[in-house]
């Protein structure tokens, strides 16, 4: 069932409908107060993503056992990631789109702390974390952090990930499954259960009861609650050992509570508090993987944001804008020392077409809540927290869903060719057989030149860019019909029309704000690509129209619509 949503006010009459049932087009904005709950929402639904990060940086940055590292890096995180999506729905793309710490740097991240100057110490010391609340090895993990540049296929970065999960989850695997078993539950079984809320609308003349998709719009979140006050009553029975050095013990709830003592109320993160940001040639190149990786998925969120918004297919100078602030967010995230980099968050997308509510101004209500909470350093340290298993729990699902994405952009090519079958089949292996291969013989490569020795190394022990590399290599160059190659369907899919016309917000949504727009006037807007140079698109009609099915093109003129 469709969430209801409190008064709209008042609005231009129209006679066609919105896309979507949209309540909210892009350029509208709720009440103040309907902002604040559905821009909380919108940080809930990023939150079960972003948690995950930290952690997983955690083992090869060296601050596993450090808790208080661990909740100021999340903070962090939360702060460049409100910091950016504010900057992006402000001055980049000027969508509601959301920008949040990816994974897609993972994988390179972790080839670059296996050089041998970044391994942790071999030894490894074991603390009960109820009388110390941490392992003060600042010395250890902050220059690993602030090596991570400043210049940050689904299926192969899982592949480095999966040992992550297992390890997590094998403390205490049956509050893991616990953990996988309700958030399928809630995420597949109960996706179209709603909840009775009540609300009040002048329109509908008082109070009155709606249906809100609980289950559909925060599975994780519901699942981390209900495993996390499970563990609860089994620690409180003493149904969990009380012995550190026994894995099952870190499924306690109080195994990390101290670190809620150590963390401060206010922690505001600033540039360079781990320290001065370092680069290297190395560093650079194998962050290259992950840059293209989020780069084309950013090209399809915008478009897939655009259509929910109700907003027409975004212009070339809006995307420009939109990937140029990305690279400013991955500037940011190094200064700051997030240890990630940002990247559009598809979930969010998601909760739009949900709630039917694409304003502009709740993304930007929910990038001030990122900003709140982040400063409040006893919240990142709650989340820390959480005990493993639940992690791993979450891990198991989250990484499959990445590998399941990863999988399906292969949807439009026909699999039933030989050639597509070896491409793909041995892309696949060879990623992951020559980065393993390196990390056995970790000085196999030896030219004479240090820094060229760095970047091969890293390079080939990303498996996301071997893999992607061989398979751009074979898909060029073996021949293929455009029908093996998915052309063609991709383009029938993008043709897909239905007769019906939806009513969308107009073209100049993508001008920047207080009259920067105005430079576009000027002849050096030519030779800026994210500016738009003349106003052709402002003289289009100006109630632009855009298909329901897909965003495949967007009006020139009346009456002149082109492909993109």
């Amino acid at each position: 069932m469709e969430i209801e949503i409190t008064e709209r006010g008042a609005q231009p009459p129209s006679k066609k409908k919105r896309a979507f049932g949209l309540t909210y087009l892009i350029n509208e904005s709720p009440p103040w107060y309907t902002c604040l709950l559905l821009g909380f929402q919108h940080y809930l639904t990023m939150l079960g993503s972003t948690l995950a990060i930290p952690f997983i940086l955690s083992g090869p940055m060296c601050f596993a056992n450090n808790t208080l590292a661990i909740s100021e890096v999340l903070s962090t995180i939360f702060f460049v990631s409100g910091l950016v999506t504010l900057l992006q729905s402000t001055f980049g793309v000027r969508l509601p789109i959301v920008q949040g710490g990816t994974f897609s740097f993972l994988t390179p991240t972790f080839a670059i702390l296996s050089l041998p100057q970044w391994t942790c110490p071999k030894h490894e010391e074991t603390f009960n974390s109820t009388e110390s609340s941490f392992i003060n090895n600042d010395e250890i993990w902050q220059p690993r952090m602030r090596e991570i540049p400043r210049s940050h296929n689904g299926f192969i970065i899982v592949s480095n990930c999966n040992r992550v999960a297992a390890d997590r989850a094998g403390n205490h695997w049956g509050i893991s499954m616990t953990t996988i078993v309700l958030i399928a539950l809630f995420s597949q079984y109960l996706t179209n259960i709603t909840i009775p809320v009540p609300g009040y609308s002048k329109t509908r003349g008082g109070c009155y009861i709606g249906h809100y998709p609980f289950f559909r719009l925060f599975p994780i979140i519901l699942a981390i609650a209900v495993s996390w006050i499970i563990c609860g009553i089994i620690t409180a029975a003493g149904g969990f050992p009380s012995d550190p050095s026994i894995p099952q013990y870190v499924a306690r709830t109080d195994a990390r509570t101290a670190v809620l003592k150590e963390a401060k109320w206010f922690r505001f993160p600033y540039p360079g508090q781990w320290g001065t940001p370092t680069v290297s040639a190395a560093g650079v190149f194998g962050m290259l993987a992950g840059v293209l990786a989020s780069i084309i998925e950013s090209v399809g969120d915008y478009y897939a944001c655009a259509r929910f918004s109700g907003a027409p297919p975004p212009p070339t100078h809006a995307l420009n804008r939109g990937i140029g602030m990305e690279g400013i967010g991955c500037l940011l995230a190094g200064a700051f020392g997030s240890g990630n980099g940002t990247t559009s968050y598809s979930q969010n997308i998601g909760a739009i077409g949900i709630t039917k509510v694409g304003s502009l101004r709740v993304i930007q209500y929910g990038a001030l809540f990122m900003l709140l909470i982040s400063v409040l350093g006893k919240i990142g340290a709650l989340f820390v927290c959480i005990p493993d298993p639940i992690v791993g729990g979450v891990y198991m699902v989250m990484f499959g869903m990445i590998a399941a994405v990863g999988i399906s952009n292969l949807q439009f090519a026909d699999m039933n060719s030989s050639r597509n079958l070896f491409i793909v089949g041995f892309s696949i292996v060879f990623g992951l057989a020559l980065p393993h291969y390196m990390d056995k013989h970790p000085n196999v490569i030896e030219t004479g030149v240090s820094e060229i020795d760095q970047i091969l190394t890293v390079l080939f022990k990303t498996s996301m860019a071997v893999g992607c590399i061989v398979a751009f290599i074979l898909d060029n160059t073996i021949p293929g019909t455009i029908e093996e190659r998915g052309l063609k369907a991709w383009r029938q899919h993008l043709s897909d029309e239905s007769d019906e016309q939806f009513q969308t917000a107009s073209i100049k949504v993508y001008d920047l704000p207080f009259g920067l727009n105005r430079i576009s006037n000027y002849k050096v807007a030519k030779y800026l690509p994210f500016l738009p140079y003349n106003d052709q698109e402002h003289q289009a009609a100006p109630d632009v129209e855009m298909n329901g099915a897909c965003n495949d093109g967007f009006v020139l003129a009346p009456g002149d619509s082109t492909k993109l």
